[in-house]
């Protein structure tokens, strides 16, 4: 082995070693700074109470602190960013949140999630954000998308379908699914016209985005995947694989209306590939019909209310506003 390559293979180990050191000393340093903001935080609310008017006293003792810091620290004492500590510890500080902290999320992150307004749906984000490594421009995505919602109606939905308690397999599945799935990065129209063709080629090209999109624990398979019986041939369109769910997610596009013979395709695909493609070690197939709309009552008088393998989902490619998404998971659980 020549000297340069043996210096190039040390070189790259020092640096590796280094690099190592630096993310956890970001880490380290990020976590002190978190749980600072939040101790930071407690101590403004406890000296306003002191004070004989909260909320003048509160803005006047925040004002001079920012001016204090400011001097003394420099840059990253704002009012308004002493304010946002202020309220990190009244959003957590009743659920001993110091104990429990996500220390490996930013002051962004946290100062995003606690702007939301329903606890459980806070605890979520938490942990999601933590556990998928999100950034805070996913963050802000998943939030601004009403992804816990979209998965918590779902959820509810499907279970009050088939009006029995989901065993415990389902009910994992039933926490990873959305209805619906909002595929606005494709910057496609919600045009009847736009062919099953057009869009699973654009969710192709955006597959990152597709895959945050679906959530957790998915990894892309194949597209158009052939599974074959002695007479016949038949493709499908999407194939993903749940490492969570230590399962198969064959996904069918359509871009009309769902249709009883969508289910029934759909049904026939995920008995064929459970005999032809799964392994051993693999759990029952899940299939996802994602359509451009579908009627609830439909739904409700087919196989889809009982399956746990058969799931039909709407997909929006343009972003709905906060009121139009809270409408539409509405008026799913009332049909």
């Amino acid at each position: 082995m020549s000297e340069n390559v043996t210096n190039n293979h040390f070189f790259t180990e020092v640096r590796q070693i280094l690099d190592q050191a630096r993310s956890k000393t970001v880490k380290a340093v990020n976590s002190a700074m978190v749980e600072a903001y939040w101790l930071i935080g407690k101590r403004i609310v406890e000296e306003e109470q002191g004070g004989e008017d909260k909320a003048e006293y509160g803005k006047e003792t925040v004002k001079h602190l920012s001016q204090y810091l400011s001097k003394e620290l420099g840059r990253g004492f704002s009012v308004a960013n002493l304010w946002n500590m202020r309220q990190f510890y009244l959003t957590y500080g009743k659920e001993d949140f110091l104990y429990a902290l996500r220390r490996e999320l930013s002051w962004t992150h946290h100062r995003t999630i606690m702007r939301v307004e329903d606890s459980q749906a806070r605890q979520y984000y938490l942990s999601a954000c933590a556990k998928e490594n999100w950034s805070s421009r996913v963050l802000e995505r998943q939030i601004r998308t009403n992804t816990y919602a979209r998965i918590l109606t779902n959820k509810k939905h499907k279970t009050n379908l088939s009006e029995e308690s989901q065993s415990t397999t389902g009910a994992s599945k039933l926490d990873l699914l959305k209805d619906p799935y909002v595929l606005e990065f494709l910057n496609l129209p919600e045009d009847p016209s736009v062919r099953e063709k057009d869009l699973e080629s654009a969710l192709i090209n955006d597959l990152q985005k597709f895959l945050l999109e679906l959530g957790g624990g998915f990894s892309f398979v194949a597209r158009q995947m052939r599974i074959s019986t002695e007479t016949s041939h038949f493709y499908l369109d999407l194939v993903f694989y749940n490492y969570l769910l230590k399962c198969f997610v064959v996904i069918d596009l359509k871009t009309t209306k769902l249709a009883h013979q969508d289910i029934g395709q759909m049904d026939m695909y995920v008995r064929m590939f459970d005999d032809l493609k799964r392994g051993k070690d693999d759990n029952p197939t899940i299939g996802l019909i994602l359509c451009a709309d579908k009627d609830e009552a439909m739904v409700k008088y087919s196989v889809l209310s009982e399956s746990e393998q058969l799931f039909a989902s709407k997909y929006r490619t343009i972003l709905p506003t906060e009121e139009e998404l809270i409408a539409e998971l509405e008026r799913k659980l009332i049909e």
